[in-house]
């Protein structure tokens, strides 16, 4: 499939540096990249503030203009949110008003997520914050969205569904989020029903493209969507890991976060992302082979702060060590996802952070009192196990202590 043919623009403003600015456009190249798009040409400029009217100056559109004629572009895509008068505007100042199809930042990772969704709650979720996005800039544009086709910036659940009449879209709003509140609700007793069976939770956490799916895979066996591209997953997936040590954790795998994430999305997406509220481990994926890998630990750190997670138990994993650059200065666990020896590693690395988070269990059950063998062989990690010349059963390990199992196990106690 032919690929579309993108000018990007962008605009850095006096509280944005070179680096961050360039890092920022970098990732709206692959953003494009993983939309099926081809930057064919950028325009930049530096302004002490952005202009109402146009966003970036009158020049600058002119540039655009000049650019749009050269390269014949499908799509113009700006790295920011543009207002709607903005956008009309842009488009009365390129003489072209409804033909052109030009989108932003968020317009562009919506159409990402679009394409990702697979549950009936990540599509509601994705069509939900298109219709918030899009009912300002649909008004007085009636037609606009029918003559974009298809491609970038129109894909989604909700493409057939936002015609120009107001109050259709607002009642298509009300319905999505009456369909939520059931999705949600349906989640959470989901979720409650996990920790009452006192599972071991763990989240894959990390930047967009860390490689979080293919570890994932590699733990669980499961045959999740994994690509070298932004948003490869989008729906929450949790699978089984027996560790080899005794004992099994609930492996969830999650949206991976992004710079300037719009929180409009942050949002839409907050019940899914609330999958690591429950974990009780986290696993922050880290792309060790990108130049900006610190400031992507950052921007985690960040959302986790955000969702009130920051204080959960984390395992740094720093994964794609088979792609290495120098800027890489080390990290506690580094692994290839790719390497079978790397996953074996990264698993007992896991078994040893339960055993930092749980209590450690040391218990001679006498044979009077087998009914508790199974139980707590079940619920205990890095088991141990010793048969004893009188019958008795040495157990050691590692288990949750707001159990009612651990209480009785107490009295067994060496």
């Amino acid at each position: 499939m032919q690929r579309e043919k993108v000018i990007i623009v962008g605009c850095q403003l006096p509280t944005v540096d070179d680096w961050t600015y360039e890092q920022s456009m970098g990732e709206l190249v692959e953003l494009v990249d993983t939309a099926r798009g081809e930057v064919v040409a950028r325009l930049d400029q530096k302004r002490q503030q952005v202009d109402r009217r146009t966003f970036i100056g009158k020049g600058k559109v002119e540039e655009l203009a000049v650019l749009i004629e050269q390269f014949e572009p499908d799509i113009v895509i700006f790295n920011a949110e543009l207002s709607p008068a903005q956008s009309k505007n842009i488009r009365i100042s390129l003489n072209d008003p409804d033909e052109m199809k030009l989108i932003d930042r968020t317009q562009l990772i919506l159409d990402i997520f679009a394409g990702r969704a697979q549950s009936k709650e990540g599509k509601l979720q994705v069509e939900l914050a298109q219709m918030n996005y899009l009912l300002p800039r649909l008004i007085g544009q009636g037609t606009q969205l029918s003559r974009l086709g298809g491609g970038i910036g129109t894909r989604g659940p909700g493409e057939t569904k936002l015609e120009s009449d107001r109050r259709h879209i607002k009642r298509r709003i009300d319905e999505i989020k009456k369909n939520l509140e059931g999705t949600v609700a349906h989640r959470d007793r989901y979720r409650e029903r996990r920790k009452e069976n006192r599972v071991f939770q763990v989240a894959l956490v990390g930047y967009t493209n860390a490689g979080k799916s293919t570890i994932f895979n590699r733990l669980t066996d499961a045959d999740t969507y994994e690509q070298d591209e932004l948003f490869a997953t989008l729906d929450p997936l949790t699978r089984e890991l027996e560790l080899p040590r005794g004992g099994k954790v609930l492996i969830t795998d999650t949206v991976g976060f992004i710079r300037d994430l719009p929180t409009k999305l942050v949002a839409a997406f907050r019940s899914t992302l609330e999958e690591v509220l429950g974990a009780d481990l986290v696993l922050h994926v880290i792309d060790s082979s990108n130049p900006h890998y610190m400031n992507q630990i950052d921007t985690t750190n960040s959302v986790l702060t955000e969702l009130g997670a920051s204080e959960l138990p984390q395992l740094e994993v720093y994964n794609k060590k088979d792609r290495l650059t120098e800027d890489f200065v080390g990290g506690p666990l580094v692994i290839s996802a790719l390497d079978s020896n790397d996953i074996e590693t990264l698993i007992g690395a896991i078994e040893d952070k339960i055993a930092d988070v749980l209590t450690k269990v040391h218990v001679i059950l006498p044979v009077r009192s087998f009914e508790h063998y199974h139980p707590a062989k079940d619920s205990m990690y890095r088991l141990e196990e010793k048969f004893l010349d009188d019958g008795s059963v040495e157990l050691v390990g590692y288990m949750r202590e707001d159990t009612r199992l651990y209480a009785t196990l107490k009295q067994f106690e060496v």
